[in-house]
């Protein structure tokens, strides 16, 4: 271990040694710790456990606060697509807002920075929301915005609903696309996404006969539409490996197109395929927190957007989580660490 050092001591009345600048241990990973020829006494600040530790001869005690830290992934549900009536081709649902803290991964929307894990204090309970996607929709109405997933202070938007001849599309952590109909101003136009959590959806050509645009993903814009028939695609997702395995979720649904015309494509990460009056648009995947699609002139409903997820991570050895009634959960192993990935519900979690 390393010896203790300081630019200046001094004594006090008492003759007692006092170190008048602030002492700052060494900081390592529980694995760097771990690797240590360590003796009883010997201190370190655990950087995985955001803590010091002291070695009693046999193991490593934390001592302060029981702190534990967390990583996440928290996604919220997707937004609905709209159905169409005779006047045009109807925008898709945006993908629900983005939010991760874990390695190097970056947060939906544009974000220039990487969020930090969570720092949870055993024996404290935080709430777990698993958000709904919003529904699809026929013409006439408003296709539903997706509801925010949350994991204690982490929290995220659901995703824009499309828009159709008469409804703009609605906002969220992604943006709706918007219609091709001529009815209300600006119905064509893609809502915004929220920096941080997604993008905005894609902007319609405005013209009767002109497809439908895509919803915002996480990663980018929702593609918007000309002077033709075919729908917009969905923005794509993002990829995260916080399971152990790189997964991509949160794309935006795919927008309508004109009969005989080609339909958007949903965005990668699980958005719903748009629908050209011919065929049905699809709804977006399961928890991952993608649009649905949009639906073309005289077709059925817009897809309904994905449900949302949260997962959670955190190395084993360091601690345990008790999950209270209400939400569904499955919990494995990566290499030294547990994950706990949610999949339905609102309740209360605990670490001990």
């Amino acid at each position: 271990m390393s010896e203790l050092k300081t630019n200046k001591i001094s004594t006090n009345d008492q003759n007692n040694v006092a170190i008048d600048n602030a002492l700052g241990l060494k900081s390592y990973t529980t694995a760097q710790r771990d690797a240590l020829t360590s003796v009883a006494g010997d201190m370190i600040y655990n950087s995985d456990d955001s803590k010091p530790q002291i070695y009693n001869g046999t193991a490593w005690e934390g001592f302060g606060s029981d702190l534990l830290s967390v990583s996440y992934l928290v996604i919220a549900g997707g937004g609905g697509g709209s159905g169409s009536g005779t006047s045009g081709n109807a925008g898709a649902g945006g993908a629900g807002g983005y939010r991760v803290g874990y390695a190097s991964e970056t947060s939906g929307g544009g974000a220039s920075y990487n969020e930090n894990p969570f720092t949870a204090t055993k024996g404290t309970g935080y709430t777990v929301t698993v958000g709904a996607g919003g529904a699809g929709t026929d013409f006439p109405g408003t296709a539903g915005q997706g509801t925010s997933s949350v994991f204690a202070t982490i929290s995220t938007t659901g995703g824009g609903g499309g828009g159709d001849f008469d409804s703009a599309p609605s906002t969220g952590g992604s943006g709706g696309g918007g219609s091709s109909g001529t009815g209300i101003t600006g119905n064509q136009t893609g809502a915004a996404g929220i920096v941080g959590e997604g993008f905005a959806g894609g902007t319609a050509a405005r013209g009767v006969t002109y497809g439908g645009a895509g919803g915002g993903g996480s990663s980018s814009v929702g593609s918007g539409t000309g002077a033709s028939g075919n729908g917009g695609d969905g923005g794509n997702g993002t990829s995260s490996s916080i399971t152990g395995s790189a997964v991509t979720r949160a794309g935006g649904g795919g927008g309508g197109a004109e009969p005989g015309s080609t339909a958007g494509s949903g965005g990668s990460g699980g958005g719903g395929q748009g629908g050209n009056g011919g065929g049905q648009s699809a709804d977006g995947t399961v928890n991952t927190g993608s649009g649905g699609g949009g639906e073309g002139q005289n077709g059925g409903d817009g897809g309904s957007g994905g449900s949302g997820v949260v997962i959670l991570r955190f190395v084993t050895s360091n601690g345990s989580v008790s999950v209270g009634a209400g939400l569904t959960s499955s919990s494995a192993t990566d290499g030294d660490d547990t994950v706990v990935t949610f999949t339905a519900g609102t309740g209360t979690i605990t670490f001990s």
